[in-house]
């Protein structure tokens, strides 16, 4: 008899419980965490392009005129999705739309070189709210989901900390060679990349973000890296959350450790470059459980350019790289020249 996925993975979990050490500890939460997370998987298969209309927010350029009113619009609007929308139907078929992202900073914190992964949570330093991410990238030009895109996730840790940099402002633990809550995965045929990763913290003078930055026609190296400087880059973008989820978040342990004043996506100075009349930059989420601890399924709809190229634009910048022999800062010209400020 064939199961579906989320009840094998339910009796791989119960099977792994039973064969365990004797008196190790087994977190109930955790367990249905990833039950729940094992479903989610099972059941986005497909993700087809019911709603993929040409919106009258589409625009054939990337420059946008905006302002605080366009984040006020968005931080209005209810993001929380828990009761109303199931993480195991098919999210996007309610929210698509065909309307250009903008692109801002990739900040000074990129590193390039990140294993392709899906799950950047690390044994290390990676504790915190857990999130099953999917991104869904759309072509403006064609209304059409993009598959084989190289996307580039990375984060702050919960107590905004970002990993391989080693710099003032931020040492890493491990220095330039840690890689924690970073990773690049592919899109599939509905133009969807999914990430396992963490709610990230806050750190001085930013609000709560996610940085997305997508490769085209990348070259794929043996060790499952990208080779440098190889493809184009076709979007740089963050991702925000809102207020609710972020004080929740900010309440939980180990967020609530972080000292630093907390900087709100109306004080940030990108979250409103993010915002258009008609893009909003705040992720959608529901919850996994009764708690936030026991983690978020979030996703977001992107519409790129496909055609566009950020490779020698000011917007994009490499701080450092991480190689066969470990990481190490970019001493370049091209490094830092990323819209300056913090990341």
């Amino acid at each position: 008899m064939h199961l579906p996925l989320y009840l094998t993975a339910a009796a791989t979990i119960m099977a792994s419980s039973i064969l365990a050490h004797p008196g190790e500890h087994h977190d109930d939460a955790l367990v249905k965490r990833k039950l729940n997370m094992q479903e989610v998987r099972a059941t986005h298969g497909s993700r087809a392009l019911a709603k993929c209309a040409r919106s009258q927010a589409y625009q054939t350029n990337d420059h946008f005129r905006r302002t605080s009113d366009d984040l006020d619009k968005w931080a209005a609007v209810e993001h929380n999705k828990t009761g109303k929308i199931t993480p195991f139907g098919n999210v996007f078929d309610t929210e698509t739309t065909c309307i250009l992202a903008p692109v801002i900073t990739d900040g000074p914190y990129y590193v390039w070189g990140e294993l392709i992964r899906q799950n950047v949570v690390e044994e290390k330093y990676c504790r915190g709210v857990p999130m099953y991410l999917e991104i869904q990238y759309i072509d403006v030009n064609t209304c059409q989901p993009l598959p084989d895109l190289y996307v580039d996730i990375w984060n702050a840790n919960s107590t905004g900390v970002y990993s391989g940099i080693s710099e003032s402002g931020n040492y890493a633990a491990g220095g330039w060679n840690s890689t924690y809550l970073r990773g690049i995965q592919p899109t599939d045929n509905d133009g969807v990349a999914a990430f396992d990763t963490i709610v990230p913290g806050h750190y001085s003078g930013r609000a709560t973000h996610t940085h997305l930055l997508v490769h085209t026609n990348a070259t794929i190296l043996a060790n499952g890296t990208l080779q440098i400087n190889s493809g184009s880059i076709t979007h740089n973008g963050q991702l925000f959350y809102d207020e609710a989820l972020r004080s929740a978040v900010e309440a939980s342990d180990p967020y609530n450790t972080n000292t630093i004043e907390v900087t709100s996506n109306e004080e940030d100075q990108w979250a409103p470059e993010q915002a258009t009349s008609s893009y909003d930059p705040f992720i959608r989420y529901v919850y996994l459980g009764d708690d936030i601890s026991d983690g978020i399924f979030a996703w977001k709809e992107i519409g790129i350019n496909s055609t566009a190229d950020y490779t020698n634009d000011s917007d994009y910048a490499i701080a450092a790289y991480l190689g066969a022999n470990g990481g190490y800062e970019n001493t370049g010209a091209h490094a830092f020249s990323g819209g300056g400020g913090s990341s």
